[in-house]
C-alpha cells in the first residue's frame, strides 16, 4: 500500500514538473516566466488583492511574492496602489494585460499538448478527482 501511494505521489509530481517545464520554456516567447505569468493571472482574477492573498493564490511566500511584484512593477506590468489602512492593492497595467493574454494563448497550446494523451472524458475525471483531493485537503 505505501509503495503504491508513493508511486502515485511521484506520478502526480512528475506530471506537474513536466507541465511546469513546458510552460516556463514556452512563456519565454512572450517575454515572461511561469512564476511571473502566474502572478499576473492571479492579479487578473482578483484585481486589488493584497500581496498576502496573491502569495497564497500562487503558492509562494509573501517575501517571494513581494520580490516578484517589485520585478513586475519595474517592467510596468503591475501597479501597486494604496488600499484601506496599510493594505497595498495590486492591479495589472495595460502592458500586464497584454502579457497575461499572450500567456493564456501559450498556456492553452502547452496544456493541450501536456494532456493530449488523455481523451476528454479522462481529463474531466482527472479534474474531478484532483478537485476532490484538494477540497478534502483544504478541509483538514
Amino acid at each position: 500500500m505505501r509503495d503504491d501511494l508513493q508511486v502515485l505521489g511521484r506520478a502526480v509530481k512528475q506530471a506537474q514538473y513536466r507541465q511546469h517545464r513546458a510552460l516556463d520554456s514556452a512563456l519565454t516567447a512572450v517575454g515572461t516566466t511561469l512564476a511571473q505569468w502566474d502572478a499576473l493571472r492571479a492579479i487578473g482574477r482578483s484585481p486589488g488583492a493584497s500581496a498576502r492573498e496573491l502569495a497564497a493564490a500562487t503558492f509562494q511566500t509573501e517575501q517571494a511574492f513581494g520580490a516578484l511584484m517589485t520585478r513586475l512593477a519595474a517592467q510596468d506590468l503591475v501597479e501597486r496602489r494604496p488600499g484601506h489602512g496599510r493594505r497595498i492593492e495590486h492591479h495589472l497595467t495595460p502592458a500586464g494585460e497584454q502579457v497575461l493574454a499572450a500567456g493564456h494563448r501559450v498556456a492553452d497550446e502547452v496544456l493541450a499538448d501536456c494532456f493530449s494523451a488523455l481523451p476528454e472524458a479522462d481529463r474531466a475525471t482527472l479534474l474531478t478527482l484532483l478537485r476532490r483531493l484538494n477540497d478534502e485537503g483544504d478541509a483538514r
